[in-house]
């Protein structure tokens, strides 16, 4: 983090109010657009860059994250030595993956593959797979250190 970029508590996120629909016509209409053929690796490092400037200490913490961002409900379903795989469910993703609109979930896996670097103190990389039979987002954090 460059030394004049400041950090802040994810407890700033309890003071922040939104429907979440202004959120999703940035994210899926007006973002893409603007951010051209390079959309998924920018809002990729847009992901790791929010993490980079919230405080946070435990898996916990990065869960009630995304439930405060309206990403969903995240849960860790499997951990090895070098992959943590996570699952997201919710009602806002099943609303997102039914939209008239591309989704895409690069903002939340840079989010979680820099949150995972910092907790585990490697470095980490991060895909996701979505699943629309059963309206899911399964997130594979990749220890690469």
């Amino acid at each position: 983090m460059s030394k004049n970029q400041l950090e802040y508590s994810s407890s700033l996120l309890e003071e922040l109010q939104t429907s979440g629909a202004g959120y999703d016509v940035l994210r899926y209409l007006s973002l893409p657009e603007l951010l051209g053929r390079e959309s998924d690796t920018l809002l990729y490092f847009m992901g790791r860059n929010l993490a980079r400037i919230l405080t946070f200490d435990t898996i916990e913490d990065i869960y009630h994250i995304f439930d405060k961002l309206g990403w969903g409900k995240l849960e860790l379903i499997k951990s090895k030595r070098k992959e943590l795989i996570f699952s997201l469910m919710s009602d806002s993703v099943v609303n997102r993956l039914n939209a008239a609109f591309d989704v895409d979930f690069r903002l939340e896996a840079g989010f979680l593959a820099e949150a995972i670097q910092q907790l585990k103190d490697t470095e980490a990389e991060c895909t996701e797979e979505i699943n629309k039979k059963i309206m899911q987002v399964e997130f594979s954090v990749l220890i690469t250190s």
